[in-house]
């Protein structure tokens, strides 16, 4: 990004749940499995993007480098990104292999020295850009990316048929899993954060240059995007 633009979203300010603090890391994934299994996710997005030891990776949003770990053992190497040094270290404490790097940056400010990476991950993390500088951010990945690259995004994104009710309804069950703690977790989130329309998402793939190979919807706010870079 240009250096002189002083207008630039700041993608370090924390939205939603502060994750600079160290207790809010810890907590992590205490909280989260209580709903998610998040090996078990980041194992089906390294299968879905057929990661393979040729492959080099850029992970971000990285947060407790679950992905980042289980790729290291795959792929020749790993970029763990993320915009927390509190959560960066924690995930460095993790992590044994030396085939990582971990990058304190964001989408907007990633800097990239190497071989281009020939898949780009982003989990639950881009909500946290509005959605111009969502725009902003995949015209960065799409540049970063290595021709012919994939670009494996999943996030809160809704469609505009049921929204409020799929929200509604969302909170519901987290409450039933976690009671005020995750209903508040969810709420802020809708709040606070930048979830948005699948149609929005579809349109600034499409227009970035990204082919939307296979797209899934889960939960009625979920979506996972496979891509590849054209």
């Amino acid at each position: 990004m240009q250096s002189d633009m002083t207008w630039q979203y700041d993608e370090f300010k924390q939205v939603g749940k502060d994750y600079g603090k160290q207790s809010e890391v810890d907590a992590y994934e205490p909280s989260h499995s209580r709903f998610r299994d998040i090996e078990k996710e980041c194992r089906e997005i390294i299968h879905r993007v057929q990661l393979s030891s040729r492959d080099i990776l850029a992970d971000f949003g990285c947060g407790t480098g679950v992905l980042a770990r289980l790729a290291s053992d795959i792929c020749s190497h790993v970029y763990a990104v993320d915009v927390s040094l509190t959560m960066l270290h924690y995930a460095k404490s993790k992590s044994s292999n030396d085939n990582i790097t971990f990058c304190h940056a964001g989408y907007l400010s990633y800097e990239h020295s190497g071989d281009s990476p020939t898949v780009i991950t982003s989990s639950l993390s881009f909500h946290h850009l509005p959605d111009f500088w969502k725009g902003i951010a995949l015209q960065r990945l799409h540049t970063l990316l290595a021709p012919k690259g994939k670009f494996f995004l999943v996030d809160v994104i809704l469609d505009d048929k049921n929204p409020i009710q799929e929200i509604s309804s969302f909170i519901d069950k987290q409450t039933k899993l976690g009671g005020d703690f995750l209903r508040e977790d969810a709420e802020s989130h809708f709040r606070e954060e930048f979830s948005t329309y699948d149609w929005v998402i579809d349109g600034l793939l499409d227009r970035t240059g990204f082919h939307v190979v296979e797209k899934n919807k889960f939960d009625g706010i979920i979506a996972a995007y496979l891509c590849e870079k054209i």
